[in-house]
């Protein structure tokens, strides 16, 4: 919390009394700062950062998903090559209410902001590393390229499967256009997951570290699913789905989407929770027998 401190007073911010730390996050030192003569902020940082535009990109996206999709997400304050400071947000309620108007909000997202090409226009990053964006009219190359294949090259990737598994998901790859109905590319948050879903202080749905970018709006369906919301929440996905006029079938493609985040885990952390085995169990169906 010293180095969030340090980093908040050469940002400009000196009246800074404490920094407490906050959990939750899995690549970044995260607190609140309290201050004397103004209120409290979010702050976060990477001891090492992985490069020098990672918050500057995290600020484009927050602006992206408020500016162009509606979206509800935090004030940023100082976006530098090494900190980003933020309004803070409220934990949120949890209810069936509170996730259909979420639902609501993710649907005007998505339905509004659809766009005839894939990628965005400047990489970003998801946790520490990159996250490719090159601009792609075809939604299927996109998604094998810079979402899936992208990982192999990673050395926690290469330590963890084997030319059988690699081999594997490169026949999933060639196979995407009669696995995954085609879609039309449109403004995602990218890491969806049930942490980054916080609250205004009037409780409407708030999002934070997002890894925007055009592609299909069941990226952010297959992380929300797959990453055990609350029993309330089910009532995002009935409310999501009748907004959309989302098909029945869409949560027997979850697996093959979430390949992307498990892939992301399983590259940058040494406990990857699962991952490499929830991979194996989805790349099975295309594996040599």
């Amino acid at each position: 919390m010293s180095v969030l401190a340090e980093r908040l007073s050469r940002a400009g911010i000196h009246d800074v009394v404490t920094v407490s730390p906050l959990s939750g996050g899995l690549a970044a030192i995260a607190g609140t700062a309290h201050r004397s003569n103004g209120p409290p902020v979010f702050v976060k940082g990477f001891t090492d950062a992985p490069d020098g535009d990672v918050f500057v990109a995290e600020a484009d996206g927050l602006a992206a998903l408020r500016d162009l999709g509606g979206l509800a997400t935090p004030e940023v304050l100082v976006a530098n090559h090494e900190v980003l400071v933020l309004s803070l947000l409220h934990p949120r309620p949890d209810g069936a209410a509170f996730w259909e108007r979420f639902a609501h909000a993710v649907a005007r997202l998505h339905t509004g902001t659809v766009h005839p090409r894939f990628g965005w226009h400047r990489d970003n990053w998801l946790g520490r590393r990159r996250q490719v964006n090159t601009w792609t009219g075809d939604g299927f190359a996109f998604f094998a390229e810079h979402r899936l294949l992208r990982w192999l090259g990673e050395p926690r990737v290469e330590a963890a499967l084997g030319p059988a598994d690699r081999a594997a998901l490169e026949r999933l790859c060639a196979r995407l256009p009669e696995l995954l109905p085609d879609r039309p590319a449109c403004l995602t948050h990218g890491d969806l997951w049930t942490q980054n879903v916080l609250a205004t202080a009037d409780g409407r749905a708030a999002v934070i570290d997002p890894a925007v970018s055009y592609t299909w709006a069941e990226v952010d369906l297959a992380h929300l699913w797959t990453t055990a919301p609350p029993p309330a929440a089910r009532r995002f996905f009935a409310v999501y789905a009748e907004l959309t006029g989302l098909d029945d079938g869409w949560p027997a493609r979850m697996p093959i989407i979430q390949l992307r985040q498990h892939l992301a885990v399983l590259a940058q952390f040494d406990d990857d929770w699962g991952a490499a085995e929830t991979i194996r169990a989805t790349l099975k169906p295309y594996s040599f027998r």
